[in-house]
């Protein structure tokens, strides 16, 4: 490993202390730090004594009705991390891309940060534009937009404003666990019902089960289609990737209920890694389809910028034993890198071992049954929304009361 690389981990290490309930090991130093931090143990880490975090962890600034807040969840070994969540009032919601290969064009994330601490996220450099780390930081420094409703409301509603799909939650876990409190992703739900718009969601987390009522009735109309992740189905390894995501049979438990629902549901099997949890494909799509999941999907371990170094702290803590076989792998997938950026086979990967999985995924998805069809949501629906000063879209109110 080339020793300029800013974001590399040796791949000789000391064990190092993994906390509970948290995916990232530590801080990694992110693309735009200037200066280093260093922890030093006074004495009080290794008293025995509960020893409150001091880079700022364990103190929750807003809250849902203004208050100062903090989660219920805290370790207190090797050090007690909370979580906090900002504020942020946000000037616009919508997103866009032209990506070739990401399956929509404007998306929406009505938080930063995602508490779920799934070790391999490539939403983690995000954090980097903030001057947090894209590790501890981005799962236990959240930030959530207040006004994400009102946001998109004035969005929608702009003259020549053009549906396409929203997705909610591309950077983000829209049903992670302080949605539970925020309910954002519900109030944004509520708004594309209202005004008929297309969506997807992307979830890990069985909280999506509360919001039936709305995704029933958006399915009614053709207006929404759900990917459930799933990428193993051992609770351990599940803990350990993913800590704070629904344990993986919840999310299949999510899968059958927005199926017998008529919501139409599929499983993204993401990320596959090679020796960690490849071999589990066609199991979790076996049990995918057994819950009435009707699409698939996945996506190989990408590793952009600061997710490399996470990723790679992780694997040597909790896999030392094949950690160097998991990284000459992926860079057999990568043209002889750990990261390839390059559209169309940066989802998939390329060469032998990448032409292998996607047959085992196509064997698999067509014995089962799944993607036989080819979902299209329905852009034709779409009502803008109503605005101040507005009785509703295109309708100027009189100045004066007629009769």
């Amino acid at each position: 490993m080339a020793l300029t690389d800013p974001y590399a981990v040796l791949d000789s290490r000391p064990p190092v202390n993994t906390l509970r309930g948290r995916g990232a090991v530590a801080n990694v130093r992110h693309r735009f730090q200037q200066a280093d931090r260093e922890d030093v143990d006074d004495g009080w880490a290794s008293s025995g004594l509960p020893v409150e975090n001091t880079d700022g962890l364990d103190t929750a600034v807003g809250g849902p009705d203004g208050k100062h807040q903090t989660s219920n969840a805290t370790e207190t070994t090797p050090a007690r991390l909370k979580t906090t969540v900002t504020v942020e009032q946000a000037r616009k919601l919508l997103s866009h891309n032209d990506s070739p290969d990401i399956p929509f064009d404007q998306a929406v994330n009505p938080y930063r940060g995602c508490e779920h601490g799934c070790v391999y996220c490539y939403a983690r450099p995000t954090h980097a534009y903030l001057g947090y780390s894209p590790g501890l930081d981005f799962e236990t420094r959240l930030v959530a937009k207040a006004n994400a409703v009102q946001a998109l409301r004035a969005e929608l509603a702009r003259p020549g404003y053009r549906v396409s799909p929203i997705n909610i939650g591309s950077a983000t876990d829209v049903y992670q666990p302080i949605e539970r409190e925020w309910r954002l992703t519900r109030g944004l739900l509520e708004l594309m019902l209202e005004t008929r718009h297309p969506l997807t969601i992307v979830t890990k987390n069985a909280l999506i089960q509360r919001d039936l009522d709305l995704l029933q009735a958006l399915a009614e109309q053709n207006l929404v289609a759900v990917y459930v992740s799933v990428t193993t189905l051992d609770a351990d390894m599940a803990r350990s990737l993913e800590p704070r995501a629904s344990a993986p049979w919840r999310r299949l438990q999510a899968v059958r209920t927005l199926a017998l629902a008529k919501v139409p549901v599929g499983v993204l099997v993401a990320p596959v890694i090679p020796f960690i949890n490849d071999e589990s494909m066609e199991s979790i799509l076996r049990e995918a389809a057994g819950a009435g999941a009707d699409y698939a999907n996945y996506i190989v371990l990408r590793l952009p910028w600061e997710v490399k170094a996470v990723f790679e702290e992780w694997l040597f803590a909790h896999f030392p034993d094949r950690a160097q076989r998991v990284l000459h792998r992926i860079e057999d997938l990568r043209n002889g890198r750990r990261n390839d950026p390059a559209f169309g086979s940066r989802m998939r990967g390329s060469g032998l071992w990448a032409d292998l999985l996607r047959q085992r995924f196509e064997l698999t998805a067509r014995k089962l049954g799944l993607n036989r069809t080819r979902l299209k949501l329905d852009t034709q629906r779409f009502l803008f929304p109503a605005r101040a000063g507005y009785d509703r879209p295109g309708q100027q109110l009189s100045l004066f009361d007629q009769d």
